[in-house]
């Protein structure tokens, strides 16, 4: 696999993903969304991958979109460009691995936007995530203005995206866009801990359930709840289901395989 704006690299079962143009703050770019794309076609292909984690590093996660990049396309381009940002983003949030969202320094307009295509959002203290487009005319068309509002409620996506200020991590948190604070020294050592438990479950229902929280934001509620059905019974045809349930009666860590 072939990057050219990011890295990727395994550590046994967990997959770390990171935005690698330091000289422009891991701004995205056409070729950003290409690498994103092909790190969701690799967490697809390698089933020995059961959770992963993107990061851009321990100073930036990603200022948003690349302005020099912006100023060249045309509207036209810039149609097609949004809509591979949204395939780049929407393949993240469906990729049938949990994946967490490391986030240090500051998450601004795409950044921010990609962080909430994951599915967990670990955040540094002393971050910044914001919305700033409409500072430039634009707003946020990488999934912001649907993204933030099944999120946060119509309200903050509002106050986030027409102000276009940017709020500390904490208040991120309050609203619902950031779910865990952490020390920043301990960013990544936190980001590994919660992807490696996150890789010890059974990976059939771990699929199954976050296609079903998918869901519950996307599908009507009586879509949601026979999907919920069906797919809690197709998990008693696992064998991981039978040995969580032994492990609890033997009172052991159950051991998952897939199966």
């Amino acid at each position: 696999m072939e990057l050219k704006t990011m890295l990727y690299e395994k550590q046994g079962d967990i997959a770390i993903m990171t935005f690698n143009r330091p000289k422009v703050m891991n701004a995205l770019d056409y070729d950003a969304c290409l690498d994103i794309l092909s790190c969701v076609a690799e967490l697809k292909r390698d089933d020995e991958v059961k959770a992963a984690i993107l990061t851009g590093g321990p100073k930036v996660f990603a200022a948003g979109g690349d302005i020099p990049f912006l100023k060249t396309v045309t509207p036209v381009q810039m149609e097609k460009w949004i809509e591979m940002t949204h395939t780049a983003f929407n393949g993240l949030e469906s990729v049938d691995k949990p994946i967490v969202a490391a986030i240090a320094g500051l998450a601004f307009g795409g950044g921010l936007e990609v962080a909430l295509a994951c599915d967990i959002r670990i955040a540094a203290e002393g971050t910044l995530v914001g919305l700033p487009e409409t500072n430039l005319a634009l707003f946020p068309a990488g999934g912001g203005t649907q993204r933030v509002t099944r999120m946060a409620g119509l309200a903050w996506a509002k106050d986030l995206i027409l102000v276009g200020d940017p709020i500390s991590v904490a208040e991120a948190k309050s609203i619902g866009l950031i779910t865990r604070i952490v020390p920043a020294e301990s960013l990544m050592d936190e980001a590994i801990k919660l992807a490696k438990k996150l890789a010890a479950k059974a990976p059939l229902t771990t699929r199954i359930t976050k296609q079903s929280l998918n869901n519950s934001v996307y599908q009507d509620l009586a879509s949601g709840l026979l999907f919920e059905q069906k797919g809690f019974a197709f998990l008693f045809a696992t064998e991981d289901h039978i040995e969580g349930l032994d492990a609890f009666m033997q009172k052991r860590k159950p051991v998952f395989k897939g199966n």
